[in-house]
């Protein structure tokens, strides 16, 4: 476990906390927390975060490393922890070269890639329409047309996760184009944008941050061949060491990824009666949501297995 540790600013905020099964939230508790996220480089080596004693409630910690979690709670003992998520962190190594990443796919993997491509470039005429954006003069247009894509995706409708709009977040855009801090892409279809993908730069690394596609071309997996052909770019390009797939679990993100850390997200909490309440109602919860699915798992196997058996 690597020694550096992590200096939070003292800043609280209130901080909505859901209780969701899947993609849908269905309410959420407020508490004043300090929200603390760890980088890839931070879970990679093993980041301590170093937490000052303001806290208002106490602190949302984000993408902590799971072998740094004992230390964190023995230097904080009067905080009640409550795990809310243990998670891989992916991530794909971009100097690998493309043919030694293709490489590390199954040949089912790249067969079904590949053949997405194709399918896809064939309804455009013979070439995918990617467009990668990179600069402060391109910004506006991508901003553009990522928030057509992200306005009727699902990750914007279901999960309010979509691209940023305002004028706000474009001159972030294009702060960060200028500095070389971005990269973007939109996937095209008869002129018309399908999906795109907004990666923001920490250093050498690219974190996948907004992406959205068009539910009407589903059928063409847009959102699976914008992140393929855009890796590949990346490799060709050289310009960044790593790309960060953030935290949370998926299996698009296990696709395409080349390595992970085994990540927690936990919530640590003064222990007052309305903190701990909050706390065990949220545990109790997500429990509960645990074994609903494993129940719904087991019933779709026993069905099949009958089914097998006639």
């Amino acid at each position: 476990m690597g020694e550096r540790r992590l200096r939070a600013r003292p800043v609280s905020a209130a901080i909505a906390l859901p209780f969701r099964v899947g993609a849908r939230t269905l309410w959420r508790i407020r508490r004043q927390l300090q929200r603390v996220s760890l980088t890839l480089d931070q879970a990679r080596s093993g980041t301590v975060p170093a937490l000052p004693d303001a806290c208002g409630d106490g602190y949302l910690i984000v993408s902590l490393a799971e072998a740094s979690l004992a230390p964190l709670l023995a230097d904080r003992p009067g905080l009640k922890p409550f795990v809310r998520q243990r998670y891989p962190r992916f991530f794909a190594s971009l100097d690998l070269g493309f043919d030694a990443y293709l490489a590390g796919f199954s040949a089912k993997s790249r067969s079904t890639l590949k053949r997405k491509v194709r399918k896809l470039a064939e309804r455009c005429g013979g070439t995918l329409d990617l467009r990668c954006y990179r600069t402060a003069s391109e910004a506006e247009e991508f901003h553009r047309h990522a928030r057509a894509v992200s306005a009727i995706s699902y990750q914007e409708r279901l999960l309010d996760a979509g691209m940023p709009d305002g004028e706000a977040a474009l001159a972030d855009l294009r702060a960060r184009a200028a500095r070389d801090a971005m990269r973007g892409w939109v996937l095209f279809l008869d002129e018309r944008p399908i999906s795109y993908l907004y990666a923001p730069a920490e250093g050498t690394t690219l974190v996948y941050a907004f992406l959205g596609y068009d539910p009407a071309h589903a059928d063409l997996s847009p959102g699976t061949v914008l992140q393929f052909e855009a890796m590949r770019q990346l490799m060709e390009e050289g310009r960044f060491r790593l790309f960060d797939f953030t935290e949370g679990e998926g299996q698009h993100k296990r696709l395409f990824s080349t390595g992970e850390v085994a990540c927690v997200d936990l919530l640590l909490l003064r222990p007052t009666v309305s903190n701990l309440a909050v706390g065990w109602s949220l545990t109790g919860f997500d429990r509960a949501v645990a074994v609903a699915k494993s129940l719904a798992r087991h019933r779709t196997l026993e069905g099949l297995a009958r089914r097998l058996r006639r």
